[in-house]
Order: C-alpha cells, then sequence, then structure tokens
C-alpha cells in the first residue's frame, strides 16, 4: 500500500480509500465486514461514508452504512483507522433524514450525534459537508446557471465556526467539503484565515478518466492551498471495468439495479472506455487497473475512493495500487480523453 498524509495534517492515509456506500442494499452487514476485514489486512487504513448512506438513498435504509462500520469499528484499535463521514446537504428529497436540512450550527451538531452513535465511535477523523447549500451545478451538471433570487445568504464564516468548535471539543479531527467548486473552496480557506479558524482540508468530488472536470481549476486550488481530492467514482459508476460495454447490462450491477444512474451511460463515455480498454489491453493490465491507477497517480489525490459489491471486485480494485503507469501511458491517455473531452453529462 502506497500511503501520504492529509494534507497539512499528520495523518497518515492509504491512497486507496474503501467507500462503503452499498452497505446497507447492495452488501449485507456479512458482506460489508468481509471488505473491511480485507481491506484492513491489505494495508487501507481510510474508510468514507455518510449519514445518507447507503444508496441510493432511502428513509427505510438512511444510516445503514455507518450503522454497519460501527458494529465493526467496535471491535477495531480506533486509532489505526481514518474515518471520514458527510453531513447532508439541504434536499427536498432527503427531508426524511432531518426536518432541516443544512450547516447550521443546530443541525451539523444534531447530525455529527447521530453519526458517532451509528459509527460506534468518539470522534470523527475527516467530517465532510457532503453538498453546499447554495445553488451551485453538481452531481453532472456542468454549466452553472445563476439565481440572482435564490434564498442562500453567505453563512460560511458561521459554518467554519460550528465546525472549529467541534474540532475544540475533539468531536472532529478537521473537516473537509463535498461536491464543490473553486469558489467554494476558496471561500471557505479565506474565512478560515481570516479568522484563525480550522481550514478545509480535502474536498471529495467525481474524477476518473470520464470525469476529469477537476483539473480545469480546482487541481490549482488543491495544490496551492493544499487541499487533499478524496477521488470519488473513480471507475465511472463502474462503467470503467468494462462490463457495460456493448449494451451489455449484468445481473445485480448498479445500472441494472438502479437505471437512474446513468451519467456515464452515454454514447461518448461508451466511445472512450473502449479506447482505453485497447490501452488497458496493450499493456496486459485488466481496465479497472487502469482505471485506478491513473487516479492514484494524480499529486492532488489524497484518497482513491473505490467501492465494490463483490469480493473479487474489491481484491481487483485494491490490486490497481501495484499498477504504475509509465509517462508515455499517461500521455495516450491524455490523447485518448482529447477525443471526448469530459464525456459525463
Amino acid at each position: 500500500m502506497i500511503y501520504n498524509n492529509i494534507p497539512n495534517t499528520d495523518i497518515k492515509v492509504s491512497k486507496i480509500c474503501l467507500g462503503t456506500m452499498t452497505f446497507g442494499q447492495q452488501n449485507s452487514e456479512a458482506e460489508g465486514h468481509e471488505q473491511l476485514d480485507y481491506a484492513v489486512s491489505n494495508g487501507i487504513n481510510f474508510i468514507d461514508t455518510a449519514e445518507m448512506y447507503s444508496v441510493p438513498g432511502r428513509k427505510e435504509t438512511q444510516g445503514s452504512t455507518e450503522s454497519i462500520i460501527g458494529t465493526w469499528l467496535k471491535n477495531q484499535k480506533r486509532e489505526d483507522l481514518v474515518v471520514a463521514t458527510k453531513v447532508t446537504g439541504p434536499s427536498d428529497y432527503f427531508s426524511y433524514i432531518r426536518e432541516n436540512l443544512g450547516f447550521s450550527k443546530e443541525v451539523v451538531h444534531k447530525a455529527l450525534e447521530s453519526s458517532l452513535k451509528r459509527l460506534q465511535t468518539d470522534y470523527i477523523d475527516v467530517y465532510q459537508l457532503h453538498w453546499p447549500e447554495r445553488n451551485v451545478n453538481i452531481f453532472g451538471q456542468r454549466n452553472y446557471k445563476h439565481n440572482a433570487h435564490e434564498e442562500w445568504k453567505d453563512n460560511l464564516k458561521e459554518v467554519v465556526e460550528t465546525l472549529d468548535g467541534l474540532v475544540k471539543e475533539g468531536k472532529i479531527r478537521h473537516y473537509g467539503v463535498s461536491n464543490e467548486t473553486s469558489w467554494g473552496v476558496m471561500r471557505h480557506i479565506q474565512e478560515s484565515d481570516k479568522n484563525g479558524l480550522t481550514r478545509c482540508k480535502t474536498i471529495q468530488n467525481p474524477y476518473s478518466l470520464l470525469n476529469r472536470n477537476f483539473e480545469i481549476n480546482l487541481s490549482e486550488v488543491a495544490m496551492r492551498e493544499k487541499v487533499g481530492l478524496m477521488a470519488y467514482s473513480p471507475l465511472a459508476f463502474g462503467v470503467l471495468s468494462g462490463k457495460y460495454l456493448n449494451n451489455k447490462l449484468p445481473e445485480n450491477s448498479r445500472l441494472k439495479l438502479f437505471p437512474q444512474y446513468n451519467r456515464y451511460s452515454n454514447d461518448n463515455c461508451s466511445f472512450l472506455t473502449q479506447k482505453y480498454l485497447e490501452l488497458a489491453n496493450e499493456l496486459g493490465i485488466s481496465l479497472t487497473q487502469l482505471a485506478l491507477a491513473f487516479v492514484n497517480q494524480q499529486d492532488f489525490v489524497v484518497g482513491n475512493v473505490i467501492g465494490a459489491t463483490t469480493m473479487q471486485q474489491l481484491k481487483e480494485n485494491i490490486s490497481s495500487i501495484s499498477v504504475e503507469l509509465s509517462k508515455e501511458t499517461m500521455e495516450r491517455i491524455d490523447e485518448i480523453h482529447e477525443l471526448r473531452p469530459n464525456p459525463a453529462v
């Protein structure tokens, strides 16, 4: 395993981070524990979850992922593990989680206490804001449409003050953002620096061979301001495993079970996936290993958030840490990318 520090901290984390959002629907408690045991035995110490998981979000299964991790975590050496979770942002769809969703002091404290209880731990290593409170293009929306009449008022100073207070209480060690923009990250940093408050340490956004939007400007923010990317969907909802090529739809696959996750199911994504598969075949590695190794080798990535529903998938995903792509291969990846730049919608 390869380890690096979360920027501006002394916390050393595995480059591969175990994503767990399938625990509670696609994976049972026993299967989740098996994945966690295998991951830790192979050097992974970084675990990511969220209060709204498992996915897709449903009232009946909300919090199930944290609860499954909790029944495993209580029997582990807590200080050897780095646990990240998230507080849900505003959304009418997720109103079943709480009457008020967002990042007010009262709501964040209530959400954190619930997560701590489900996870059976006294603290969270990285507490993340799952998505912004303001109107912003996320989850595949590429073109920002400004709404001059949105209800959101800039409250980022108060949000950072709340998180700073939780650090001082020992309830969280650090905080991060998720599904954020360059403007949002810089506003967080501005409020922290101006007011002597805890600083944003991570950003969890999508990043993969089929979604390199992070490189456009957030990568510069990440490098210059030392905010590490926790790259989610590095296999683009499983598309970059190649299993959906030629219009295949395997039984029990995510797209078969949940067809609404179709962000990477267009013709341009299929075209690029085929090209990347041909490159992987030339190199004698799997497409999955190529896709994950590409993410692993980015300097701005602190954690590559993998997810799996089977042990075979998990083993292949973790094995990507041993794959090193040459400079020539990285250049060939860039050439393929230019054929259909950022095809995800």
